[in-house]
């Protein structure tokens, strides 16, 4: 763990992350995120999925009670701890791997369908220090996660991930307000500017100052690439890509936190299926 500092950091957020997310302050991940990602899912009653970084396993366990048989895997030992430890206290058949994504512990062609929500891009390469160009060793290192889940899924099985949208979470994005403070857009940063790690420190704004205080802020590092680099990944490792969601908050899911949501989009998210056989969904 010492060698990995992406996974360094997760396990240092895990314990805070999970007691924060359970109280249900990830407002993000609660009112929008999450919920869009669910109705944008396909069908998976009686099939087998996979959550690549499920972390303390709170969407793992929607999907196994929508009928799925769940497997989840996390390279974070603190988050796979309570992800057991859910599953002990309310039993869904989900069965926890400590794994990396890049080298997933599952047999060839095990799962009918895999979700990674919001955990993809924060996969890293450690040998990206020995590439002069960094925007390849990002994309290598994405390229390795979405082999594997390649190789994992049955002919016809699709892979659903959601990401932070590159075009306006780049570095430097920001709120834009007119004169009198409304928010009317946002700036897309630097969008070309491939960020190999940079470190980011934040915690949930929906928390309560005493319950912030409890909790020291998350440090996660940034992975940032462009959109390109996203779709020529997925098809490289041979999936053929089938639609894109981009979320915005209807009128009455609208709060401080996510208004800006309804003038960009904040998130994407991005389906895909393994060409041969029978498709395991309609979509």
């Amino acid at each position: 763990m010492a060698d990995n500092p992406v996974l360094k950091r997760w396990e240092e957020n895990a314990k805070s992350w999970t007691v924060l997310v359970r109280a249900e302050y990830d407002v993000y991940r609660d009112v929008l995120n999450t919920p869009a990602f669910l109705i944008f899912l396909p069908a998976i009653v009686g099939l087998k999925g996979l959550d690549i970084g499920c972390g303390e396993a709170g969407n793992t366990k929607v999907l196994a009670r929508k009928g799925a048989t769940m497997f989840g895997i996390d390279s974070a030992p603190t988050f796979i701890r309570h992800a057991r430890e859910a599953e002990q206290h309310t039993p869904l058949n989900i069965e926890f791997h400590l794994a990396d994504c890049k080298e997933l512990p599952f047999a060839q062609a095990s799962f009918d369908f895999a979700v990674a929500f919001m955990s993809l891009m924060d996969v890293d390469d450690l040998d990206r220090a020995l590439d002069r160009a960094l925007d390849r060793a990002l994309d290598r290192a994405l390229d390795r996660a979405l082999d594997e889940a390649y190789r994992v899924l049955k002919p016809g099985g699709f892979l659903q991930f959601s990401i932070l949208h590159p075009c306006f979470t780049a570095i430097g994005s920001q709120k834009v307000c007119d004169e009198n403070g409304d928010l009317i857009g946002r700036s897309s940063g630097k969008y070309f500017t491939s960020c190999a790690g940079e470190e980011q420190s934040w915690t949930f704004g929906a928390a309560p100052d005493d319950i912030k205080a409890r909790h020291a802020k998350f440090i996660i590092l940034r992975f940032h690439r462009p959109i390109s680099s996203w779709v020529n990944s997925v098809i490289a490792a041979g999936f053929e890509l089938k639609v894109l969601q981009e979320p915005r908050p209807t009128a009455a899911e609208v709060c401080s936190d996510l208004a800006d949501n309804r003038i960009v989009p904040l998130f994407l998210h991005v389906r895909a299926r393994k060409s041969g056989g029978r498709p395991a969904t309609t979509g």
